[in-house]
């Protein structure tokens, strides 16, 4: 716990440094959540350049408007964690678009082009990972935060009890609500 305090505490230091246009503060704090950002933007858009491309982009929307983060609205790591997961989630749609209007374009397989089961694969992970995206949409936002924590922040659900400043069994009792929505809302999809 008071390694957390202290961690939360260093990274209000180095957001206020960065504030001030301290390259070495942004440096640490690249250092600090570029592992943690880069891993949950992979999770999202399962592909390591869009990844890395989220995470580039998380840092200089930082470098860019360290102001828009505030201390008094929560921890920086939730803070820059949230704001990498926009980054991603927004970069799956915007692929995704990308992809309809290159299918509206060339609708067809090329002449001779041999389609492996690879391609196939990986359509229906992007398919679903769309899927997935739209159903947590759908879930109430208390619900949605703490699976967000938990999954694409990798929180535990003590972890996310103590942000949220909510008790664990709440954390429990809405991450099961959660799973079976999310569950039910994936399978009417399918059907």
């Amino acid at each position: 716990m008071e390694g957390d305090h202290r961690e939360d505490r260093r990274d209000v230091e180095l957001h206020q440094r960065l504030v001030m246009g301290d390259r070495g503060a942004f440096e640490e704090l690249y250092a600090r959540y570029g592992p943690a950002a880069f891993g949950l933007a992979l999770r999202v858009t399962g592909q390591e350049q869009l990844a890395q491309d989220v995470v580039h982009d998380s840092f200089l929307a930082l470098w860019r408007a360290p102001e828009a983060y505030d201390p008094a609205r929560g921890t920086f790591r939730s803070f820059f964690l949230s704001l990498a997961h926009h980054r991603a989630v927004d970069t799956v749609r915007r692929e995704e678009r990308l992809r309809r209007r290159s299918l509206k374009v060339n609708p067809g397989p090329a002449v001779g082009e041999d389609v492996a089961e690879g391609v196939v694969q990986e359509a229906w992970l992007e398919s679903r990972r769309a899927q997935v995206l739209t159903a947590l949409e759908q879930l109430p936002a208390e619900q949605r935060t703490v699976l967000e924590m938990a999954y694409f922040g990798g929180y535990t659900q003590a972890r996310i009890a103590e942000e949220l400043g909510i008790p664990l069994g709440t954390v429990k009792t809405r991450t099961l609500a959660a799973m079976r929505k999310l569950n039910r809302l994936l399978a009417e999809s399918e059907g």
